[in-house]
């Protein structure tokens, strides 16, 4: 009997440290989240972008550090595949998580998503693409039609400083069709672009943001028009690069303004080189904080602070800022969202002088 007893004991003891260690590993990539934390996570949809990592991420887990110290995040990307993001967030699901930040892959596909959340007693918070066929608990971003009519106004603005030949029109390269943020964009882009007298020649929806496939189009587009195409509206920066690499193989030097979003490092050396026209800055930080303010609130059951309601849920946007080589000196150097070393390396250091930036 003693030493049935004695395995009993064992056995018990052995469950007990499975269940410890597995508790002590319950983290997703890049989290925190110990036995006792509360989990808070932020999801977000690919890396085509390098805002995620560098700049939304670090803004969310700081503040949400200095918020909440019993809150842990749960961070993961899903690389543009869908199927990964439900895995993902069902995975942050059944460990527990509290909130969940999401910025959709598919903004259709994340109804679902956010159904079996509130099936389970979590609270989703929409990040920066809006998940319009479902009632989210908050929904925090840049004002994403306002960054589309910007871009475009200012682009258009710029073609008719010169007239515009007979026959010749602009392009308009729109982002994801999967990613309603990018539908509020091209919302923008039209109410910048349609009364404005200057014909678009052509429209695509990039297929996963992907600049290599802004570039096929584009390119496909200038074997049609050539130099009948005096301008593009891009709607990020990503696709603004594949749109200006379509030119240069082509051989249009220099190539028709471009717009750009995000103010993303490669956007800003291209507006310095004079290959972009414009870019949206939004510093992702302040979204990022902003995402783990209402997650704080949330999970002490208090009110988070809306300004807004957007397909009826409340919302909190934020305004970009419009940036061009006249600009680019007060809104990024000298408010430091980037350093004069990190833009001005070689290729770019005589361009840099030009426009005061040393």
């Amino acid at each position: 009997m003693n030493r049935v007893f004695a395995r009993r004991v064992l056995a018990a003891a052995g469950a007990a440290l499975l269940m410890a260690t597995a508790a002590a590993c319950g983290s997703s990539d890049g989290g925190s989240g110990g036995s006792g934390s509360t989990k808070v996570a932020f999801l977000m949809p690919d890396t085509g972008s390098t805002r995620y990592e560098l700049h939304d991420r670090p803004g969310f887990e700081k503040k949400l550090k200095e918020l909440c110290d019993t809150c842990s995040p749960l961070y993961n990307n899903a690389d543009g595949d869908a199927n990964k993001q439900q895995q993902q967030f069902n995975s942050a699901l059944a460990q527990g998580a509290k909130v969940l930040v999401l910025d959709p892959v598919d903004s259709a596909a994340a109804v679902t998503l956010v159904n079996a959340a509130h099936a389970k007693g979590a609270k989703v918070i929409a990040y920066d693409r809006p998940i319009p066929k479902a009632k989210v608990d908050f929904y925090v971003s840049f004002d994403n039609e306002a960054i589309g009519k910007q871009i475009a106004t200012s682009l258009v603005e710029k073609v008719k400083a010169k007239p515009v030949p007979s026959g010749s029109g602009i392009l308009i390269v729109n982002g994801s069709p999967t990613d309603a943020a990018a539908g509020l964009i091209k919302k923008g882009i039209h109410a910048g672009v349609d009364n404005s007298g200057v014909t678009v020649l052509g429209e695509y929806d990039t297929i996963e943001w992907k600049p290599e496939n802004a570039q096929k189009w584009v390119a496909g587009q200038i074997s049609r028009y050539g130099k009948k195409i005096v301008g593009v509206v891009a709607a990020n920066d990503g696709t603004a690069g594949g749109a200006i690499a379509a030119f240069k193989a082509a051989g249009m030097n220099p190539n028709p303004p471009v717009s750009g979003n995000d103010a993303t490092l490669a956007g800003l050396q291209l507006i310095i080189a004079g290959d972009q026209f414009n870019t949206i800055n939004k510093p992702s930080e302040i979204v990022g904080g902003a995402a783990a303010e209402v997650a704080a609130k949330l999970i002490k059951g208090d009110k988070p602070d809306a300004s807004d309601e957007l397909f009826g849920s409340p919302t909190k946007l934020y305004d970009p800022t419009l940036v061009t080589s006249e600009n680019l000196k007060a809104e990024i150097i000298d408010k430091k969202i980037n350093t004069p070393a990190e833009l001005c390396t070689k290729e770019y250091a005589a361009a840099c002088t030009k426009l005061g930036i040393s």
